[in-house]
């Protein structure tokens, strides 16, 4: 069961003028599911992307990140679940081509101006043959309307569809955002998420659009993770339709710009945390909060040092109060010179570790109390400067274990 994560609320996903979404069942890898979606962009949107840093990408990375320099204009992605393409060599990166192909003869565009995406299982060959047969039904589901719809069309092992959407005033004009994402597990996305596309009838200069994408991924889906692994498809993609009547904007730093990714930072955290809220086998959502850093880098790097623990993850798991795990992991962080005798350690509102050593005042009832919670603040301060910075996670159960033991049957 999802950490506190409900199903998508329709009314709170608005349509993007300029976007349009088909859904249909292909049977990429099982039959009567939801594995095929389309999405249609106007002549004009401003598109940008940031990918999995794994080395061994799959082949819907490659060809993105290719079509994306090539300057035609992006018209259209095709995503499917039930297989990664990774791990497929040269015939997938053909198979991927091929769906391209395909679907640009359709809509008579050039090949170029489409991105694939693919999540699913590693080295297998994509059946490409089907998803090209699917295609027809998925052009004849195309609606403004279809953002749950598509939620549900890229998940794999999540429980729930993840889909938000916002609303804010630009220069007196409404501009809508709606967002969906996938993932539960292969979760430590290191720039974004296995899949997260974005979407606003903002007009946005094409010019700032790779620095948009990538401040946005690097708020939200570069402060989770699940249990470490970089996935090989991590893809996330911002689409700016420029429909809405305001002034064209040219950059982050001007008014309307932080009024815009404001929104679009709300939208891609609820994106990212809800990975985490549903992350395989969790039952809590942990926010890790590091504070007293030389850099936030530094801040991160002891986060990320906490989340991966299998020891800390387990033992949150457990609502046990064996909280020198924490400690433990903040010192082999890697900050060589931390000075053990300033930090600081606290749940919630339980003062566990002052400078260095157990709080007098702690009580191990305490602890428990506020690790049998379903949602857990820990705080760290390192007491060596003013940086901060937050990555959210979850424990590690049994249930993670059991579905990672039967994914590929």
């Amino acid at each position: 069961m999802p950490v506190n994560l409900p199903a998508p609320n329709p009314s709170e996903l608005y349509p993007i003028a300029g976007v349009q979404i088909g859904v249909t069942e292909a049977g990429v890898r099982k039959a009567n599911r939801k594995d095929l979606t389309v999405v249609l962009i106007d002549e004009g949107a401003s598109v940008a992307g940031v990918f999995t840093k794994n080395r061994f990408c799959a082949a819907p990375v490659q060809i993105c990140r290719e079509h994306l320099s090539a300057g035609h204009g992006i018209r259209a992605m095709l995503i499917n679940t039930g297989n990664a393409n990774a791990g497929t060599g040269e015939e997938g990166l053909f198979r991927a081509r091929s769906t391209c192909s395909a679907l640009a003869g359709k809509l008579k565009l050039p090949p170029e101006s489409i991105l694939p995406f693919s999540t699913g299982v590693i080295m297998e060959p994509l059946p490409n043959d089907r998803i090209e047969a699917g295609l027809d039904a998925a052009l004849a589901n195309a609606a403004e309307g279809n953002w749950v719809r598509a939620a549900e069309g890229i998940m794999t092992t999540d429980t729930v569809a993840k889909a938000f959407g916002a609303q804010v005033m630009i220069d007196g004009v409404l501009v809508s955002i709606t967002g969906i994402s996938k993932g539960a597990g292969m979760i430590r996305p290191n720039m974004a998420t296995m899949l997260g596309f974005m979407a606003t009838d903002a007009s946005v200069s094409p010019s700032i659009m790779q620095q948009l994408a990538r401040e946005l991924a690097d708020g939200s889906f570069n402060r989770v993770t699940v249990d470490g692994d970089t996935s090989t498809n991590d893809s996330f993609v911002v689409i700016a339709t420029n429909k809405a009547k305001h002034p064209f904007i040219d950059s982050l730093d001007s008014a309307n710009g932080r009024v815009l990714k404001a929104a679009l930072l709300s939208v891609a955290r609820k994106l990212a945390q809800a990975i985490v809220r549903d992350g395989e086998g969790a039952t809590k959502f942990i926010t890790i909060q590091v504070e007293g850093g030389k850099t936030a880098d530094e801040c991160r790097q002891v986060a990320y040092a906490v989340a991966h623990s299998p020891l800390v993850k387990t033992a949150f798991y457990a609502s046990d109060p064996n909280l020198g795990r924490i400690l433990a992991a903040v010192g082999y962080a890697g900050i060589d010179d931390l000075d053990q005798s300033r930090i600081d350690l606290l749940l919630d509102d339980v003062h566990v570790a002052k400078n260095g050593g157990r709080d007098p005042a702690y009580r191990e009832e305490d602890g428990q109390r506020v690790m049998k919670q379903a949602e857990i603040l820990v705080r760290i301060g390192l007491g060596r400067g003013q940086a901060t910075d937050t990555v959210w996670t979850c424990d590690l159960s049994h249930d993670y274990v059991t579905i990672n033991a039967d994914y590929r049957s």
